[in-house]
């Protein structure tokens, strides 16, 4: 797939830097799941099982073969979060280099991500867009390697690992194709033998300081909301003690910044030729909003801060004075619906409430069903359940369903939540990780077609109009479903996977 299709050859890269540095590389590769490839379909489920996988064959690899230090070169959404996990289990010197984005294509003289694709497909349904144009925006938008080109789920995790300090700043903004990757890569291979001489290691820099940093750096780019999920996973492997609710925090104090897709108008090349995330991380410093003596691979944040180069006139990331809202990106809502929380994205949509009848899905096949055909209406509130960590299994993302919103219209007269997650692509009022889930006789699970529900972004809750006593009624007559999966893979996920709030890690019960 495009995400990862560069590495091997960077590795060879990374591979000079260590020899030049004194080192001897040895290079090892694990599995990948592609959520383009996978979106919408059976196999999306096993997504966010692979970044446990990942996780869980590097450390096999790391301790198995006693490594002394590790670059972790990772691509796309699972990728990313699961190096890190699997550096932090193992807490030898290393570091994680980001293969890049994506060139944007183009279409119709403007730039194009795989947002506009599936955002097509829903126009197509809805006849505003002919299967000839169709067809000529999906051979254009995927032009050559790198992961997906705005700031979707992975070059979220990969600002993400930068602020967190696992990854060299400015790194991630080098596009996959661009020749100037190879020498990043070369200097990571030189640093990772830095790193082991002096003996600093990933648990040293992942302090809840760095964590605050990071969820700064997503909130300020208007990133994906994945990065709560994996943020919260990162956390959980080493006892850093960050919750849910420290998202809603740091968001609230943290300007949204960067003007990026899919809610704002540039793709992540835009950002690298901006001067990089480190323009964000800069202004961020510069406000006091991010801790400056957290440590890094290479030194400080504010040492890292302190090599950023801003190109004169860039309009990608605004200025201090100007943002483009005044908080973060990322809210957490509670209430009836979500006593443990959930997770929804304000960058680039305006709409603060919206109250309308529940339209309930028990999978998200039924709920492209029903985008596709027509059938749902403006004030709807869609709810697709079953779809959480557990009841999945697998937790899978919802593009497919709201880019086909979008596309046909609907995506600021709608709203929509789910036990399951959203992509970074995802745009417009939508609720994910709702938890508890379905699966365990969460509220949702009680939801009726019909039932009124209300978002309220400023307070911050999400709730459904029927009464506490009603509610527990029907939640006590409620019966858990059939297990989907009774052996495999996901049977083996279910039994260990936990809460969204707690990041879906697995672990033993």
């Amino acid at each position: 797939m495009p995400c990862n299709f560069g590495l091997r050859a960077l590795a060879e890269h990374v591979k000079r830097g260590v020899r030049a540095a004194g080192g001897t590389p040895m290079e090892f590769n694990t599995i990948a799941i592609s959520d383009g490839i996978t979106m919408g379909t059976e196999g999306m489920k096993t997504s966010l099982v692979s970044r446990e996988i990942i996780a869980d064959s590097i450390e096999l690899m790391g301790r198995g073969h006693m490594f002394d230090a590790m670059v972790v070169l990772v691509g796309c959404d699972k990728t990313i979060p699961a190096g890190a996990m699997a550096l932090l289990r193992l807490d030898v010197p290393g570091l994680v280099l980001y293969g890049g984005s994506i060139q944007p294509g183009r279409f119709h003289g403007r730039d194009v991500t795989i947002q506009d694709l599936f955002e097509a497909v829903g126009a197509n349904a809805a006849g505003k867009m002919s299967d000839a144009d169709l067809r000529e925006l999906e051979d254009h938008v995927c032009p050559g390697a790198g992961a997906c080109g705005g700031q979707f789920t992975a070059n979220t995790m990969a600002m993400a690992l930068e602020f967190l300090g696992l990854s060299p700043m400015g790194t991630a903004s080098v596009a996959a194709t661009d020749p100037a990757k190879e020498q990043v890569a070369a200097e990571c291979g030189s640093l990772v033998l830095d790193l082991l001489r002096r003996g600093v290691t990933p648990r040293a820099i992942t302090t809840r300081a760095a964590f605050e940093n990071a969820i700064a750096g997503v909130a300020a780019s208007g990133g994906s909301t994945n990065a709560v999920l994996h943020l919260l996973a990162l956390a959980r492997e080493i006892g850093v003690p960050l919750t849910i609710d420290d998202f809603d925090r740091v968001s609230r104090r943290t300007p949204l910044l960067a003007d990026l897709k899919p809610g704002g108008q540039y793709t992540a090349v835009d950002l690298g030729h901006a001067g990089g995330t480190g323009v964000v991380a800069q202004r961020l410093l510069a406000a006091g909003l991010v801790d400056g003596g957290a440590l890094t691979v290479r030194g400080t944040f504010a040492d890292e801060v302190a090599r950023v180069r801003e190109t004169p006139g860039q309009v990608v990331v605004h200025p201090l004075a100007q943002p483009l809202k005044a908080t973060g990106g990322l809210v957490i809502l509670k209430g009836n619906l979500a006593p443990d929380g959930c997770v929804v994205k304000v960058a680039g949509h305006e709409r603060l409430t919206h109250r309308g009848p529940a339209r309930v899905f028990e999978r998200e096949e039924d709920a492209m069903a029903a985008a596709t055909h027509g059938t749902i209406k403006a004030g709807d509130v869609l709810v697709i359940r079953y779809e959480g960590p557990r009841g999945g299994p697998g937790m899978r993302e919802m593009l497919g369903v709201t880019a086909a919103l979008t596309g046909a219209g609907l995506g600021e007269q709608v709203a929509l939540l789910t036990d399951g997650r959203f992509s970074g692509a995802t745009r417009g009022l939508m609720a994910g990780h709702v938890a508890p889930e379905a699966a365990v006789g969460g509220p949702i699970a009680a939801v009726c077609d019909g039932d009124l529900i209300t978002f309220d972004i400023t307070a911050r809750r999400l709730d459904v109009e029927v009464s506490d006593v009603v509610l527990r009624e029907r939640l006590a007559a409620w019966k858990p479903p059939a297990p989907r999966y009774t052996s495999g893979v996901f049977a083996k996920y279910v039994a260990l996977v936990s809460s969204a709030a707690e990041g879906a890690i697995t672990r033993p019960r």
